[in-house]
């Protein structure tokens, strides 16, 4: 779960998966009586005392990030995604910008209201195709580079993605959810004229019936469309009763387009399984190219035309499984995997222009990285410090482009600096951009460090990173909160991150680590806890917080946990199983498993690749690694926060646990985001309350 529970790259699904004005922060914190400053001694009247040099709530308006980062054919130029934060309207805006290789020119392209994204470049570097809201709703554009003119290609009633230009820059695919009619099971009668009856019922068959962050779906499915990129009307090329999605790629004679689908009778019950197909862009045929039992997906064919490669792996039914790089002939023949003993998951394939290698994304030890491997499986690493527009916790993440002479363009990230566009080849990077020079020159940003210990339980090798705050004195003590990942099947690095460094303005030590189950170290070290989670992951972070005390600085008196989806599900399991704590918030977590498998969003998934059975099966399995089976050992202040349009991690889930310390006289309260979803974190606003109320209940519980 990143018990975050979205997808990653069809790997394994996660729990979690992108200022509020301060008047609407302090209205919410107002009404739940939790409103405290960063420190106790902060009068009510904030705004006096504000210390500017650090970095404080209102601060998260100011951010930017860079994402989408986009290099040019001939790689003298890129584009990229400019994302800011507007007080206002409490939203983020996405913007256009554009920047000379060399690092000259930085300019708007398209900076206004509306929001921009998606840029993909022509093959012959003329053109950039964009998705944009300009017109009222997420459509297709195409922007002339020499004139600055701009073309809507498209009037569609949903939004388009996965663009792909065909290499002769004749034609742009996409894809784009089709509705579906769905007749009604029940025929009312008739309603007499001038009478108001209740709404109609809604009937509901599907076995994936809601998304977190999107509700409740649609009637409908993913298709692939093709449209001419001087204008026109958009042609579906896909059909049938299931998705066929990206990422999409055109053969380079612009006859076929690749894609990956699950075209099996049981496809709703089976959503790791998905092979790569075909489609004959003048026919419509489609054309199934692999057959295992595993996630096939991002097809990409080589500038000749005669291979494909793609990834995957063999289903085993395990927690976590690492996905690897494959290539093939463009008929389907003769997979291989490039590089069996390559133990990091491979994502974002791209062909070298010369056919003899693939550049690609992998986490190594928290760090996002950038690497070509040839088709004998040997590697380079090209590029480190990878990020992504996440800034709210330091997850690792992030994309890139690559021109046809092999210079890399990304976004490349640090503890201190939450993304700029940077370009190199070979190790040799530069960074282009300063976004956040203005907000950052004058602040006092918390130090992060890293550190290694070895887990109490069988001495296993774990990492962490320990963050002092701004000011730090060597010749004091703080207090420490251990700040824990979701996922599980994630991982955390030395990145920039709004929560930590807030908890270290503060004036909080902070530990975030990668136990047991985290991703980025191997197969191995993930399915540690494969069928056992929560379990010996809680010794690798009991451990953490004995080293990080063993080095000195911290107030053993005043030690608080918090953590989100999986890290809620672990902080939940830590006051069940310790009360060395002072206090606890426990972010959207899982604490029944069995109501969790059958009211969370992917019901198909949780209960085949975390338990070995469903939960009328093998009871016992869910309800001893349930943190609600702890809960009568429950001593800590346990506060509760999630969104009540969580549908990852159903807020039920929640309340159960609110319940259950309530009737235990466990002091506990329940934060509640109203409309937010998983992630907590769609409006800074949500950001600003989950980060407050957190520190304002560690304040309440601190020992003076």
């Amino acid at each position: 779960m990143r018990c975050e529970c979205g997808v990653d790259d069809a790997r394994v699904l996660t729990l979690e998966t992108a200022v509020r004005t301060a008047a609407t922060l302090l209205s919410a914190t107002l009404t739940l009586g939790l409103y405290a400053s960063a420190t106790a001694s902060t009068p009510a009247d904030a705004t006096e005392v504000l210390d500017e040099r650090i970095f404080n709530p209102i601060d998260i308006f100011g951010l930017e990030t860079a994402s989408s980062v986009e290099i040019s054919p001939d790689g003298k130029r890129i584009v990229y995604v400019r994302t800011s934060y507007d007080i206002m309207t409490d939203r983020s805006r996405a913007n256009l910008w554009i920047v000379n290789s060399d690092g000259s020119s930085h300019r708007p392209l398209r900076s206004d209201a509306h929001n921009h994204r998606s840029p993909r470049w022509s093959p012959d570097g003329s053109r950039i195709a964009y998705v944009s809201d300009a017109e009222g709703s997420a459509q297709l554009f195409v922007r002339w580079m020499d004139s600055g003119q701009t073309a809507l290609l498209t009037n569609l009633t949903q939004a388009p993605g996965n663009l792909c230009w065909s290499a002769d820059g004749k034609r742009i695919a996409f894809t784009q959810f089709v509705s579906a009619d769905q007749e009604p099971l029940a025929k009312a009668p008739k309603m007499p004229e001038g009478a108001t009856w209740a709404p109609p019922v809604t009937v509901i068959d599907r076995m994936v019936y809601r998304a977190d962050g999107d509700g409740y779906l649609k009637t409908g499915y993913t298709q692939i469309f093709i449209v001419a990129a001087e204008g026109g009307t958009p042609r579906q090329l896909t059909r049938g009763d299931f998705d066929n999605g990206g990422p999409i790629a055109f053969s380079p004679d612009g006859r076929q387009l690749v894609f990956s689908a699950n075209h099996g009778v049981d496809w709703d019950l089976n959503p790791m399984n998905a092979d790569i197909h075909s489609v004959d862009i003048e026919s419509g045929e489609t054309r199934q190219l692999t057959t295992r039992d595993g996630p096939d997906h991002s097809p990409v064919y080589s500038p000749d035309g005669r291979r494909l490669a793609f990834l995957g792996f063999d289903d085993r039914r395990q927690g976590y499984q690492v996905t690897q790089l494959y290539v093939m002939m463009s008929d389907g023949s003769d997979a291989r995997v490039l590089a069996k003993d390559f133990d990091r998951d491979v994502e974002l394939p791209r062909w070298a222009s010369d056919g003899r290698s693939l550049y690609f994304a992998y986490d190594e030890s928290g760090i996002r990285k950038i690497g070509n491997m040839g088709l004998d499986g040997r590697l380079a690493t090209l590029a480190s410090g990878v990020g992504s527009a996440d800034i709210g916790r330091p997850y690792t993440g992030g994309e890139f482009s690559v021109s046809r002479k092999g210079d890399l363009a990304f976004a490349q990230i640090s503890p201190g600096n939450p993304g700029d566009v940077a370009v190199g080849r070979k190790g040799d990077v530069r960074v282009l951009t300063a976004l956040n020079a203005d907000l950052f020159g004058h602040k006092l940003l918390g130090k992060v460090e890293r550190m290694a210990w070895k887990s109490a339980h069988d001495g296993q090798a774990i990492e962490g990173w320990r963050v002092t705050p701004p000011r730090f004195d060597a010749g004091k003590k703080y207090p420490l909160i251990l700040e824990i990942h979701g996922g599980p099947f994630t991982a955390y690095g030395p990145n920039f991150s709004v929560e930590i460094q807030r908890y270290a303005a503060a004036g909080y030590m902070v530990l975030y680590s990668n136990p047991r189950g985290s991703t980025s170290y191997g197969e191995r070290f993930g399915n540690e806890i494969h069928h056992a989670y929560p379990g010996h992951d809680y010794d690798d972070l009991m451990s953490g917080v004995d080293a990080v005390i063993a080095r000195g600085n911290v107030d053993v008196e005043n030690l608080f946990v918090t953590g989100g989806s999986g890290g809620g599900v672990l902080t939940a399991w830590i006051v069940g199983k310790t009360d060395r704590f002072r206090a606890a918030v426990v972010a959207k977590p899982v604490i029944n498993w069995t109501s969790f498998v059958l009211t969370a969003d992917l019901p198909n998934f949780f209960y085949k690749y975390w338990f070995p059975a469903p939960p009328w099966e093998a009871q016992e399995q869910y309800w001893k690694r349930s943190p609600l089976s702890l809960v009568g050992n429950v001593k800590t202040p346990t506060m509760l926060l999630t969104g009540e349009a969580d549908y990852r991690t159903p807020i039920g889930e929640t309340e159960q646990y609110y319940q259950a310390l309530k009737l235990r006289r466990v002091p506990t309260a329940m934060v509640r985001l109203p409309e937010a979803s998983h992630g907590l974190t769609a409006r800074p606003s949500n950001q600003i309350a989950k980060i407050e109320n957190i520190l304002a209940w560690f304040e309440k519980f601190r020992k003076r």
